[in-house]
């Protein structure tokens, strides 16, 4: 599907081939529910929806805010995804490419079973960074959103601005190379993409590298000084599925529970440490935090680590283990040391 009409146009197109492959599953009991989206309560929100009969697909749609890695929704499984004689249902989800590349991984650690899914792809267009306009708009109140060729209209009680789409959009968006859902074990229906590796230039990363040791902890540091430690990022990510996190444990306590800078940056960094040859680039976490804050450089700079080191990419393949899960006598040990 080739998109360059428009952002309305584009996402109608998007929304009347989703709602038809979701319909056709349904109606041919190919699976017993679909997940997906629908619209959200506030402006510049979506919300996670379950259907399970083929009238229903209206309700689904498809816009610049459906930021929700759908795929969350799969692990642990939730109520409606299993019947008391069956068992667990057969799911369809709607998928952007990083929802594919979280469904695809998630098979790989055993999570989820994909003979169990359909992948219900679409070629997505991009993300709108939300938490930015919301930061830029101040305490003003949005009352209501719209698109206009390739801009968004925002407007409330006394005030309407325009933000170009291209300036606005995710980071993650904007360097993303798998649109689509990766094309694996025949899972994919709809807009599928063919993809074995991905080569990325991590352009967006060079500031942050170019700095020193002191200036790349002074810039965390002031990245996360806001952050409240409500745990949002970890809700909102689909890899974050222990069924009790390092941040949760008294036995033994890895650290500090208070809303402390040096708790915060803590928390922050081992959860990116879980994350190393896992993340999928979703771009989740910054969408849900309530400060704004941006972890996509965190997510980012981890993934350049595993692509460097192990020339991986996550959720591309169903058959090739993570790094953190594998091991070849090649990898480098510059880390461990030999007495002369």
């Amino acid at each position: 599907m080739v998109l360059n009409m428009g952002l309305e146009e584009d996402n109608k197109k998007i929304e009347e081939s989703m709602r038809a492959t979701a319909r056709k599953l349904l109606e041919d009991k190919e699976v017993d529910a679909v997940i997906g989206y629908a619209e959200g309560t506030l402006p510049m929100s979506s919300t996670p929806m379950v259907i399970t009969r083929g009238e229903d697909v209206e309700k689904l749609v498809w816009n610049n805010y459906c930021y929700i890695n759908l795929a969350t929704y799969l692990v642990p499984r939730i109520a409606q995804l299993v019947d008391p004689e069956k068992g667990e249902l057969k799911v369809g989800i709607v998928s952007k490419g990083c929802v594919g590349r979280a469904l695809i991984h998630l098979s790989v650690e055993g999570q989820i079973n994909l003979d169990n899914i359909k992948i219900i792809g679409i070629p997505c267009n991009g993300i709108f960074n939300r938490r930015r306009i919301e930061r830029e708009i101040g305490e003003k109140e949005i009352l209501e959103v719209s698109t206009s060729g390739n801009d968004i209209i925002v407007k409330g009680r006394d005030f309407e601005e325009k933000f170009p789409f291209d300036e606005y959009m995710l980071s993650l968006c904007k360097q993303c190379k798998v649109k689509s859902p990766p094309n694996v074990n025949d899972a994919c229906i709809g807009e599928c993409q063919d993809v074995e590796s991905v080569s990325d230039d991590f352009s967006d990363l060079a500031e942050f590298e170019a700095m020193s040791a002191d200036e790349k902890w002074n810039h965390i540091t002031d990245l996360l000084e806001q952050c409240t430690k409500c745990h949002a990022c970890r809700e909102a990510c689909p890899m974050c599925y222990c069924n009790l996190c390092f941040v949760d444990q008294n036995k033994p306590i890895w650290f500090g529970k208070t809303t402390d800078l040096s708790d915060i940056i803590v928390f922050h960094l081992i959860r990116s440490i879980h994350l190393v040859g896992r993340c999928v680039a979703c771009g989740a976490c910054t969408s849900v935090c309530p400060m704004g804050i941006d972890l996509n450089l965190l997510t980012r700079k981890i993934e350049r680590i595993a692509k460097d080191r192990f020339n991986f990419t996550s959720g591309l393949s169903s058959k090739i283990l993570p790094p953190m899960m594998d091991f070849e006598l090649e990898d480098e040990q510059e880390f461990m040391l030999e007495e002369d």
